[in-house]
């Protein structure tokens, strides 16, 4: 799979999962009257995390909202703020995300600041898609506990009859709606991840030449450059020619046979 179409792709379920998590919060049916012990009835009972409602035989649903927030359970205020942060970092995470399409260039934006956005985006998409997986499944878990509780206090030791029935709640259909855009928002967030390498630039090592202005006091070499000075060549030249002075003289000191010829 190419870098870009990789991108897309997650990109694409990133949209996805945030509109699952959006479905998923505002619907009211996370948790649903189980029927099991009563197929048949007048009245229909499911409750969300804003509201709870009650549906009649005849079609008729009415809706009442929660007008507190401090007399809630602490597990329904928790799920409700994970559903938010992780709805909220998903359209950070996208409006990055729109930026740094490899498909799409905006001004001058090179290829590794788009690497950079990639990764961002990702990063958040997967944190959102935890904290929308983490909700769902503690307020699963809360349905759980309170169905088997329900359950224990149901029957009473009282001539093996039944003396008190109570409402029992089960799993509704935004929990499965928010268990998949959870993972969706997860996928999408590491294909992301994964798309961070491709978009980043190869470094590449050269040998380094150091080219300067051409003259008779440089030296052309790889990985630099030395200059010598004016003095240090005049000093040289002396020396040479101080040594041919003296090679010369040393010639003149010593007569050979051919000068008496």
């Amino acid at each position: 799979m190419s870098t870009t179409t990789c991108q897309v792709v997650g990109f694409l379920l990133s949209i996805l999962g945030l509109a699952g998590c959006i479905a998923a919060t505002v619907m009211d049916m996370w948790s649903t009257q189980d029927l099991y012990d009563n197929p048949v009835t007048a009245v229909f009972q499911y409750e969300g995390l804003w509201r709870s409602c009650v549906q009649q035989s005849s079609g008729f649903t009415q809706c009442r909202p929660y007008f507190t927030i401090l007399g809630l359970p602490a597990m329904l205020q928790a799920v409700r703020a994970l559903m938010i942060v992780g709805i909220v970092l998903s359209v950070i995470g996208l409006l990055v995300s729109i930026f740094a399409l490899k498909c799409i260039r905006i001004g001058g934006m090179d290829d590794s600041a788009k690497a950079k956005m990639t990764l961002t985006s990702g990063i958040m998409f997967i944190i959102s898609g935890l904290c929308a997986i983490a909700g769902v499944s503690v307020f699963a878990n809360m349905l759980v506990t309170n169905f088997w509780m329900s359950t224990a206090n149901m029957y009473t030791s009282m001539g093996g009859m039944v003396q008190t029935v109570q409402t029992r709640y089960t799993f509704g259909a935004a929990l499965f709606v928010g268990w998949v855009a959870g993972g969706l928002t997860l996928i999408g967030g590491v294909l992301m991840c994964i798309t961070c390498r491709g978009l980043a630039p190869e470094e590449t090592k050269y040998k380094a030449v150091s080219y300067h202005a051409s003259g008779h006091n440089v030296a052309y070499r790889p990985g630099g450059f030395k200059a010598s000075t004016v003095f240090e060549s005049n000093t040289k030249n002396k020396k040479i020619y101080d040594g041919g002075a003296r090679t010369e003289d040393e010639g003149q000191s010593h007569p050979s046979k051919y000068d008496y010829v």
